[in-house]
């Protein structure tokens, strides 16, 4: 279950690539580094009733709706809560729009908006980069939209630029040649996924003929053969200002502010001719004569997929009560089809979803069998329990919980200025009133279970539905694997990089400082239990919520060879039952007050979650010190989650951007090192329960966890709360520490090919040793980075391969940086047949930063970029309970986050190239990549 707004982002088209990577990346600040891992999270549900109003009202309250007068309609709602501003420009525009044969323009045309202006001609992602913007911009069936988020003092560069690129793309030959070969990277990258093309040919039956019925990247041919005029029609048909909501919300005044959106966007002339109305789609009345459509590809695991293309529109009254049903059949542990087909061991997972759009939308179903069991059981199981309901009904209490889970997921959904902006948004462009949040919610606590009944019989009639099944013909774990002779000698110098001083003639002078406001400093109250718990507190009042982020000292390090993916099992069951609650009581008492709670192991630690209102926080709290001190591992639910995890495997060995990061692990560290070992199938039947019980004996101990509460509390009450559930766990003898022998580079250029069958791109890993958090060059190193890959639309390498040559969708350097030396990577994905070029380009710009360094211009501007993000990322209350828990962590003094802006603004070209010449081994890299089995060399 997705809340009413993320059901439909999910399927939305990012063009901007750091969140799309399969690697988690650290953030240009460092500090804010998650450590990657398998997460199982038990979610649960929302909030009091009071609370929950008292937030729909919060979002709307203060919003000023103006209309100027070539009908941009601009929202605007003051938050003084940080130094920040968020920007988001929403045009009613999307795949809904299209028509056969140019399909996906929308979202080639999404990309074009980044390649620049007639009088702003350089990739907007540089501009965006030199103010330190978060900038990001999707591609949905109903609208597109464009986002950033900047000091405050860049809110008039921003506005500028968005106006801009209103009216003045140049989307033109040269432009569509480059961007179109990276719209086709991206398309090849969502087709490595089986779930994307069975999703193509069900939702194709589902809305036959109709713009819901083709994906929204589009159809291949299509995006192959768009024209420049083409591109420029669909533009200046829908890109205008009658069709565009413009959302400003943040640290502002808005008198000041509505005056100079007038200026700039005002000047904007609304075309003549009303804009253009979209077909609505057909929905298809009965099932295909096809049915189940069967995709039978290589592959590694069964699955299903179950359309029901029958959802009345967003705005319809029904909506609501069909969210509720939503919520009663998937939403958390305690769900219907989580306890009919995962609790029993029938399924390793199943999943619901209710899209409702401008026009008639649909239902989706996907679940997975367990080893075993067959897709047309699963069918039969899902179309039971829809059955039961329909004939049955739900409980007053299924009912209750549904509502809080609702509500809930919109209060801790909202909490920062970039998803309020977000949400009204939506609003506006979807539902057509940026208060229909207030109007959804109120009329959510309106439903009855006998509005749930009806919903369920009238639009889940299983003789309109479109069933799917992905049967694998090939099991394509592992794939093929071939050691490659290096013959990189085709000789390739690089385009000259992008003076940053283009940037500049096309700012504000005030948008290029790098004088800052940065937030109040949060002040932690920290404390230790004489067990050695070591907690910090900090209070925010800002809104009606809490998080929880904690580390034990207990992550995948600690596994052994033969057992590896045993730390990963521990976290995972700790939900599962404890002394005196069982997994369902555990998740039940969460899920009922819309709290969530979860553990996740990475390599050096067991990072904790949770979040809730703030009410609920001695609930929250007294589970966690339950499952922490107290958990018992039940027989049944560690087999069940041990066959899940088997499941997930195989998966994980049929995705190349998993399957490449394993690959690249297990070469780059040798045996013995904590960091070589990876789960295979071997592996984890190995692991027994009682396995589980000592790891937990072992490794989780009050001395060797961490936790910040931050949120809206009383430090003394909560203080009191955490001795009283934490202060009687007890450990024995000293907590174990890991060991990290030294890396030694590779010898000589090495590179590993492995295949898969099925595919339509490949992924690349290039890399070597490199350092830890401690290291002296730690800042120089993220100011080099920012330079060669740090960010895709503005780095030496972003240019280079992606927007000169266009031959991938995305690219990326990074530090994996932790408490051990980690490695330097570089990442891309291709089309298989030009792995081999990209991967020549890309190491002749990594030779040239090593040779040659980069320039003082290029220093300044990524200086000013990460110096200008750094009020942003702190902007997001979890961000800065992270930074403070990755304080803790490495032992550095409270607060020394707050120096990122002094530590960046204090390095010097010397030391940045001198760093390159240390750090930057391009002789010496493991190249890892995962190409398509039918790539022809």
């Amino acid at each position: 279950m997705l809340s009413f707004v993320s059901r439909c982002l999910a399927i939305a088209l990012a063009v901007i690539l750091l969140s799309n990577t399969p690697l988690p990346l650290l953030s240009n600040l460092s500090f804010f580094n998650r450590q990657e891992a398998d997460a199982v999270t038990t979610q649960a549900a929302p909030t009091a009733y009071t609370a929950s109003t008292a937030a729909s009202a919060a979002l709307t309250d203060r919003v000023e709706k103006t209309l100027l007068s070539n009908g941009l309609t601009v929202l605007t709602k003051e938050i003084h809560t940080a130094p920040v501003v968020s920007v988001q420009v929403w045009y009613r525009v999307g795949s809904r729009n299209e028509r056969p044969g140019i399909t996906g323009i929308s979202h080639q045309l999404e990309h074009l908006m980044f390649k620049g202006t007639k009088d702003r001609p350089l990739q907007f992602g540089r501009l965006f980069s030199a103010l330190g913007s978060s900038s990001n911009a999707f591609t949905s069936y109903d609208m597109t939209a464009y986002f950033g988020t900047v000091g405050s003092e860049k809110l008039d560069a921003l506005l500028e630029l968005e106006a801009d690129r209103m009216v003045n793309s140049l989307a033109g030959a040269e432009e569509l040649k480059t961007e179109r070969t990276v719209v086709l990277s991206e398309l090849d990258g969502g087709n490595n996924n089986p779930g994307s093309r069975l999703n193509k040919s069900v939702m194709a039956a589902a809305f036959p003929n109709s713009s819901y019925g083709w994906p929204v990247i589009g159809y291949r041919p299509d995006v192959e053969k768009f024209t420049v005029e083409d591109v420029q029609t669909y533009y200046r048909t829908h890109y205008r200002p009658d069709n565009a909501t413009l959302v400003v919300v943040g640290n502002f005044d808005t008198k000041a502010t509505l005056a100079k959106i007038e200026k700039i966007f005002g000047k904007i002339s609304a075309p003549p001719k009303p804009v253009a109305k979209a077909a609505p789609p057909i929905q298809n009345i009965k099932s295909p004569q096809q049915n189940p459509i069967v995709l039978r590809e290589p592959g590694s695991v069964a699955f299903l997929q179950s359309v029901y293309p029958t959802l009345p529109p967003i705005t319809h009254p029904d909506v609501p009560a069909i969210d509720v049903m939503d919520s009663v059949l998937t939403s958390g542990r305690g769900s219907r089809l989580y306890q009919a087909l995962v609790q029993t061991g029938l399924a390793s997972g199943v999943s619901g979803n209710a899209s409702t759009m401008i026009d008639p939308g649909w239902y989706m179903f996907g679940a997975t069998p367990a080893q075993g069991k067959t897709l047309p059981e699963i069918d039969q199981l899902l179309l039971a329990e829809v059955a039961k309901l329909q004939s049955e009904g739900i409980t007053e209490a299924e009912l209750d919980r549904a509502k809080t889970q609702i509500r809930a997921n919109y209060i801790l959904g909202n909490r920062d200025i970039s998803s309020q902006a977000t949400q009204l948004g939506y609003n506006q462009i979807v539902a057509g009133d940026y208060r229909f949040s207030d109007r959804y919610l109120t009329n959510i606590d309106k439903v009855t279970t006998a509005d749930v009944q009806r919903v369920t019989k009238q639009y889940l009639n299983p003789d309109k539905r479109v069933l799917g099944f992905f049967e694998p013909t090939v099991i394509t774990g592992q794939g093929g694997s071939t050691t490659v002779n290096p013959t990189h000698s085709e000789a390739f110098s690089p385009g000259k990089p992008v003076d940053p001083a283009e940037v500049k003639r096309f700012l504000p002078e005030s948008a290029l400082t790098t004088k800052i406001d940065v937030p109040n400093p949060v002040k932690p109250i920290k404390f230790v239990l004489p067990n050695g718990l070591n907690f910090l507190l900090i209070q925010d009042k800002s809104s009606p919520s809490i998080t929880i982020e904690g580390r034990v000292e207990a992550g995948s390090g600690f596994d052994t060879e033969a057992k590896a993916g045993l730390a990963s099992l521990t976290a995972q069951n700790l939900m599962n039952g404890t002394k005196t609650q069982d997994a369902d009581a555990i998740a039940a008492v969460l899920e009922d007050r819309g709290a969530k709670l979860g553990f996740s192991a990475g390599r050096e630690g067991v990072n904790i979650g949770a979040s809730a209102l703030s009410s609920d926080l001695p609930v929250v709290v007294k589970q966690l010190a339950d499952v922490l001190q107290n958990p018992v591992f039940p027989a049944k639910e560690f087999d069940l989650n041990l066959q899940r995890n088997l499941v997930a495997l195989k998966s994980e060995l049929d995705t190349p951007g998993s399957l490449v990061r394993r690959e690249f692990q297990q070469k780059l560290y040798p045996k013995g090192h904590p960091f070589h070992n990876m789960r295979t199938e071997a592996t984890l039947k190995a692991i027994k329960r009682e396995d589980l019980v000592k790891f937990h004996q072992t490794y989780f101990r009050p001395d060797s966890t961490t936790l910040v509460l931050m949120g809206n509390f009383d430090p003394i009450q909560l203080k009191q709360l955490l001795v009283a559930e934490l202060g009687a766990w007890k450990a024995t003898g000293t907590a174990p520490v890991l060991q990290y022998p030294p890396v030694a580079n590779p010898t000589e250029l090495t590179e590993k090919e492995l295949t898969l069958s099925g595919k339509t791109q490949a992924v690349t890993l290039m890399g070597h040793p490199s350092i830890s958090r401690f290291d002296r060059r730690y800042y120089e190193a993220i100011v080099l980075n920012q330079v060669l890959g740090g960010d895709t639309l503005s780095s030496r390498l972003g240019t280079e391969i992606r927007d000169r040559a266009g031959l991938t969708y995305g690219i990326y350097s990074y530090f994996q940086v932790g408490k051990a030396p980690g490695a330097f990577i570089i990442q891309l994905q291709t089309n298989g047949k030009d792995t081999q070029k990209a991967i020549e380009k890309t190491l002749a710009v990594f030779r040239e930063v090593r040779d040659r360094g980069i320039t003082q211009a290029e220093l300044d501007a990524a200086k000013n970029s990460l110096i200008n993000s750094f009020p942003v990322n702190l902007a997001e209350p979890d961000n800065i309970a992270e930074a403070v828990l990755s304080d803790e962590t490495y032992g550095f003094p409270i607060g020394s986050f707050y120096e990122f802006p002094s530590k960046v603004r204090a390095v010097s070209l010397d030391a940045v190239n001198q760093s390159a010449k240390e750090l930057l081994l391009p002789d010496n890299l493991l190249i890892v990549s995962v190409k398509p089995a039918e790539t022809k060399k």
